[in-house]
């Protein structure tokens, strides 16, 4: 480490000095300046320069070029150091780049690579609000999901039905999740904050038999309800956890408490599955109509155990908290990142924001730490995490939207600047395609690599290479999606794709980055007219669909504009009008209906009221006109 930053970041000194002589460090080079160097120490233990160095390699760049070049081999290797148990070998074809066959004629299920840690280790630790800290053994983890596994079979579900969740990150959760998969069967995922008609919407394009959820869910100390939201949607047979020990709720017939549902047997065999078949259907929001519903394989958690073994260095003494729900990508990566690699998960019940949540990760000893920028910001404002002793944080762990340098050297400073490790994908990645690593240094809110595996180019409007572009993915890579169960495939992400510059298939991804230079990148939102709120993926579409509705609209244009500096995006809304009607009265409507028809953590930055909409001669708005205007104005 350079004397300039060692000094830089010696404590005690207020933040606010630190960031001052960051920025003037940044300014005298004109290059991204890192705020964390790893020592020699510190790369010697791991997981990537164990690797590279038995690959007979010198350096992390050799390692990646190797992983890309021979894509094979690389998960050949990937899969031997996870562990993952095969109850058949097959082998890689991957002559066709957009469908290949990864360990085609195996067989496994991706539910047993959760279990090769000790049984007496702690597989779990979790936290009520204001509650104890308690764990569960990887044993005891093993038995309950097995009592789960059971249970669906004993209640007459059948291998591949599809059974859904929409239920906090417990234990509980957890644990049906995995139950799920080792029957066989498929696990829907539906996040807890979503209103009742896209629980419907997720469960009809699933054809879900069923649905797991809690009869309320504790918030801030208080009671919200979630099964009685969830039969708003009219859903199937519904089985209940209970938040304490009893139900609050009156079921309806036909519904069962997961106590009565539970199996008395705690022992099964995972069923044995094609690495095609599909373990979970997640969604992740289109430009248009329904969400696109995604189907991860028993090989996608793969590519999440590996980028956590590789990017986050995820090893079996670490403890792993990433505050998220099954609803989304997180949720089934962090079962994975964290079990497959014999780690232990840190989860707490109550709300990221507060006093308590920290004084867990500091009871927990928490030492990858992942979050969302918005989460950052909360803290930064309420000064709530300044007086905890987060000594263990190894790393943290940023994905979901685009973070603020500012803030996050603040959150650095947190944990004596320890590193982030930017981490930025996709539902339909099964994990990220661009990164960092322990191994190099770090630049607050930049990438320094692609993912293991996996690369990329950055191309203009012109489909040239630029140094700010447009993400095209080169395949294949285990991870990356080739079905869609409500779509064409090959239309979503390879129709009218450029070859890439050396003849290469290319994948539309849609996201907008920076290249820094020397080895490092920024996020700049979205290309296309989908946007990242508070961490969540959705669409201009589907929230004009719902603000259309109101009577007095006559049409609106949704975009995300990111803040000068970076950060989480704004959501804007352009709004024309069939009377008048003051912007607070409009503004207050659109909320109102955005939380109760989509979610409630979706918020409207700014409303401007437009005579018209600037459109394209085939008649489409012209979002990114409207992003340019926004921004100059």
């Amino acid at each position: 480490m350079s004397v300039q930053i060692e000094d830089l970041l010696k404590a005690p000194k207020k933040f606010e000095d630190v960031w001052k002589s960051y920025v003037q460090m940044s300014e005298q080079r004109s290059i991204p300046v890192p705020a964390w160097y790893p020592s020699f120490e510190e790369i010697q233990k791991t997981n990537l320069f164990k690797c590279w160095k038995e690959k007979g390699f010198d350096t992390y760049e050799q390692f990646y070029q190797w992983s890309v070049s021979d894509r094979g081999g690389f998960w050949d290797l990937a899969i031997k150091k996870l562990g993952i148990p095969l109850d058949q070998a097959g082998k890689n074809n991957l002559a066709d780049q957009e469908n290949p066959k990864w360990l085609e004629g195996a067989k496994l299920n991706i539910a047993k690579s959760c279990f090769n840690a000790p049984k007496d280790k702690a597989a779990i630790i979790y936290q009520q609000e204001n509650g104890e800290l308690q764990s569960i053994t990887y044993q005891e983890l093993d038995e309950y999901s097995n009592r789960v596994a059971n249970g669906l079979l004993e209640t007459g579900f059948k291998t591949g039905d599809a059974l859904a969740i929409d239920m906090l990150m417990t234990v509980e959760a957890v644990v049906i999740y995995l139950g799920i998969v080792k029957a066989g069967m498929t696990v829907v995922s539906i996040a807890d904050s979503f209103a009742p008609d896209e629980i419907a919407t997720r469960l009809r394009i699933s054809n879900a038999k069923a649905i797991f959820t809690q009869d309320v869910m504790m918030r801030a100390g208080k009671e919200i309800p979630l099964y009685s939201k969830v039969i708003k949607a009219n859903p199937p047979k519904v089985i209940v956890v209970a938040n304490d020990q009893d139900l609050k709720s009156d079921l309806r017939e036909g519904d069962l408490s997961f106590d009565h549902f539970l199996s008395h047997k705690n022992s099964f065999s995972p069923i044995s599955c094609n690495p095609d078949d599909i373990s979970n259907i997640l969604f992740s929001s289109g430009t248009t109509g329904d969400p696109k519903a995604i189907g991860w394989t028993h090989l996608t958690p793969i590519k999440s155990a590996m980028d956590g073994y590789f990017h986050q260095d995820i090893q079996d003494h670490d403890v792993v908290a990433w505050p998220t729900n099954l609803g989304w990508m997180m949720g089934p990566w962090l079962i994975y990142a964290s079990l497959v690699n014999k780690a232990t998960m840190a989860l707490y019940y109550g709300a990221p924001v507060g006093d308590d949540f920290g004084r867990f990760i500091e009871k927990a000893k928490v030492s990858v730490f992942g979050l969302v920028p918005s989460i950052v910001k909360s803290w930064r404002q309420s000064q709530c995490m300044e007086n905890k002793d987060w000594s263990s944080i190894k790393c943290f762990s940023s994905t979901g939207e685009c973070s603020n340098p500012e803030d996050y050297l603040y959150l650095m400073s947190l944990a004596n600047y320890r590193p982030v490790i930017e981490y930025c994908g996709g539902t339909e990645i099964g994990g990220g395609y661009i990164t960092g690593t322990l191994v190099q240094p770090q630049v607050p809110s930049a990438f320094s690599t692609p993912s293991l595996g996996l690369s990329f180019y950055l191309l203009d409007e012109q489909g040239k290479e630029a140094n700010e572009g447009e993400v095209f993915l080169v395949p294949p890579s285990i991870g990356l999606s080739q079905n869609l169960l409500n779509r064409d495939h090959h239309e979503v992400y390879y129709q009218d794709t450029p070859l890439g510059p050396r003849g290469e298939v290319l994948r539309k991804h849609g996201d907008q980055i920076l290249d820094l230079g020397e080895g490092y990148f920024r996020g700049q939102g979205r290309a296309d007219d989908t946007m990242n709120l508070g961490g969540i993926k959705t669409s201009s579409a589907e929230i004009e669909r719902v603000l259309n509705s109101l009577e007095y609209v006559t049409e609106t244009a949704a975009i995300a504009v990111s803040p000068q500096g970076g950060g989480p995006s704004l959501l804007v809304i352009y709004a024309v009008l069939n009377r008048k009607n003051s912007k607070e009265e409009t503004l207050k409507d659109m909320q109102k209906m955005v939380k109760e028809q989509l979610n409630p953590l979706f918020k409207i930055g700014d409303l401007v009221l437009i005579d018209t909409l600037p459109r394209t001669a085939s008649n489409k708005v012209m979002r990114r006109v409207l992003r340019s205007n926004y921004k100059s104005s």
